[in-house]
């Protein structure tokens, strides 16, 4: 089934196919690399657009802990409501594994806007140090 009003564009990260083209990325695919592409972009990073991106590596020297757990999902919902209006944010959960101390894993459900097609992403985030 065609989606073309969800997009096409160059995929993340840039690559070639067989042919020596770009690799695409289509539809729920360009929406689901998009997200990537906002969590892993810190504000201020871009020149030419400083507030895109997402603000929890301002969080990266904070302790793992439950209050910074929810400074990451505040921090997750609020970049990809500003800044990807293809999707609802369902439910952003954050969970630190117990034998890594450094790592929150951040699981993102989503529901494509256009489809209703519902989706589970799951984000490492990393802290330096991870005391807590």
């Amino acid at each position: 089934m065609s989606k073309p009003f969800l997009g096409v564009g160059v995929g993340f990260p840039v690559s070639l196919d067989t042919q020596g083209d770009f690799q695409l990325a289509k539809y729920e695919e360009s929406v689901r690399q998009s997200v990537l592409i906002i969590l892993g972009t810190a504000k201020g990073e871009r020149v030419m657009r400083p507030d895109f991106g997402c603000s929890i590596y301002d969080l990266v020297f904070e302790p793992n802990s439950p209050s910074t757990a929810g400074k990451v999902s505040q921090a997750v919902q609020e970049a990809l409501l500003l800044f990807e209006p293809r999707i609802d944010v369902l439910d952003v959960r954050v969970q630190s594994p117990s034998q890594e101390r450094e790592k929150m894993l951040v699981t993102i459900d989503y529901q494509v806007r256009a489809t209703n097609n519902v989706f589970n992403l799951v984000y490492p985030f990393y802290l330096e140090g991870g005391g807590g």
